[in-house]
């Protein structure tokens, strides 16, 4: 009887321990904190530390301010001398779905037709590109790549700039549908939607033309309307007929439902109040990209409190008469308008890395310097909805951050450290290697 007794004493000893052993541990181990400490703190949201300390823990910050305690066994990043930005948000590229322009299987852009509502461009994404840690070692840790082609292109993904897959490198998925207004010609550059409008005035065919595209819009966007109600009335009661299901129409319920933005390219005067109409007609959540001609109507777009995401500002005047800064002052005019704007690198996936450049040239000709910071910052979150997550350095935000050795928008300054979803991430790239395989050639 004793012997039995020591037994089942063993055998719950042994089951307590495994039980024990299985727990989550509660210590903090070196490996998932990191402490910046000492450093100046742009929060962008908020005050900036002069002096201050930013912890972060499994992907997201915990503390940070002057008083910011660091935890013990943290990973310490000396912060003397650098400062400390949130990680930049490109609001619209083709960074992931292309490669090399010229090569075709390496471009992974565009879809047949002008209706691909169900194309997701996060399927797309090419995790191993090279241009992708080209972008990230100049600071930008997010950004929103979008398909192309015919009127409504697909779904843009919002991701993060590291990761093995798709699934660890999204963010939000849709993050919006990628609509291009139809309109009369091909216009001048805007980004490749058109900015200048025609030289000649256009013909009455082509004016016809663009208005059938219109009509054949509004006609998906009904006929998805319709199809959404058919299926809810269907799942209430059972005794109405299920319709087919049709992928394209289902692909655009968030849009309709307006639980995620849609990314209208529209450039001149005519396209930008008629993406407006449309926004008004199907309650859509509406961002304006390009918008060129929109202090033709800003009265509009102010009152309707519609968001711009401007095409990339080093770009060249849209007509031969035009002034030579269009491009560089837009921003400043639209921000003098109490126009909502942020910040984009266009279509070039190989020009992300210039994004902090195109903000910086926006300050160098009159807009406010805090304005451009947070055009590639806490503004492109907020007008995607994505503010609770990234955008500036808040206490539960995801952690990415960018260490810097100066102003995060000039182009001497030098990206130190890089920490995307909590991880330090090489800043090594093809420019980096190939500078270091050739500077001492003789």
């Amino acid at each position: 009887m004793k012997k039995l007794s020591f037994t089942i004493l063993i055998s719950l000893a042994i089951c307590a321990a495994v039980v024990t052993l299985a727990q989550p541990r509660a210590v903090t181990t070196p490996g998932n904190t990191i402490a910046i400490t000492n450093a100046r703190i742009v929060t962008v949201s908020g005050a900036t530390h002069e002096k201050g300390t930013i912890v972060i823990r499994d992907g997201k910050i915990i503390a940070v301010g002057p008083t910011a305690p660091v935890p013990t066994g943290a990973k310490i990043i000396p912060g003397a001398g650098l400062t400390v930005y949130p990680g930049m948000i490109d609001t619209y590229t083709t960074l992931g779905l292309t490669e090399v322009d010229a090569v075709n299987a390496t471009v992974d852009t565009t879809e047949l037709g002008d209706y691909n509502a169900n194309m997701k461009a996060l399927t797309a994404v090419q995790p191993n590109s090279e241009l992708i840690p080209v972008a990230r070692s100049n600071g930008v840790t997010t950004v929103l790549t979008c398909p192309q082609g015919g009127v409504i292109s697909g779904q843009c993904a919002f991701i993060n700039l590291d990761g093995w897959t798709q699934e660890q490198m999204k963010l939000v998925a849709p993050g919006a549908l990628h609509l291009v207004y139809p309109r009369v010609g091909f216009g001048g550059r805007g980004g490749g939607f058109g900015g200048g409008g025609n030289l000649n005035s256009p013909s009455e065919a082509a004016k016809q033309a663009r208005d059938r595209k219109v009509e054949d819009l509004k006609k998906k966007l009904e006929a998805a309307q319709e199809y959404l109600k058919a299926k809810a009335a269907a799942a209430n009661d059972k005794t109405i007929p299920v319709r087919p299901v049709d992928l394209g129409l289902e692909a655009l319920a968030p849009f309709l439902n307006g639980q995620a933005p849609v990314l209208i390219a529209a450039s001149g005067k005519a396209e930008i109040e008629g993406a407006l109409a449309l926004a008004d007609q199907f309650k859509l959540k509406l961002v304006l990209y390009g918008a060129e001609s929109a202090l033709q109507v800003a009265d509009k777009i102010k009152a309707k409190n519609v968001p711009i995401v401007l095409p990339a500002v080093l770009d060249l005047p849209d007509k031969e008469d035009s002034p030579y800064d269009e491009a560089f002052a837009r921003a400043a005019e639209f921000h003098k308008a109490g126009l909502k704007v942020c910040f984009s690198s266009s279509d070039s996936a190989s020009d992300v890395r210039l994004l902090p450049y195109h903000a910086g040239t926006a300050a160098a000709f009159g807009l406010p310097k805090e304005e451009a910071l947070k055009g590639v910052t806490l503004y492109p979150a907020q007008i995607f909805g994505l503010d609770k997550l990234v955008g500036s350095l808040e206490t539960g935000k995801i952690a990415n951050v960018v260490v810097t050795d100066g102003d995060l928008l000039e182009h001497r300054t030098r990206i130190k450290y890089l920490i995307i979803n909590g991880k330090l991430v090489e800043l090594a790239n093809k420019h980096t290697r190939l500078y270091e395989r050739h500077k001492d050639r003789q």
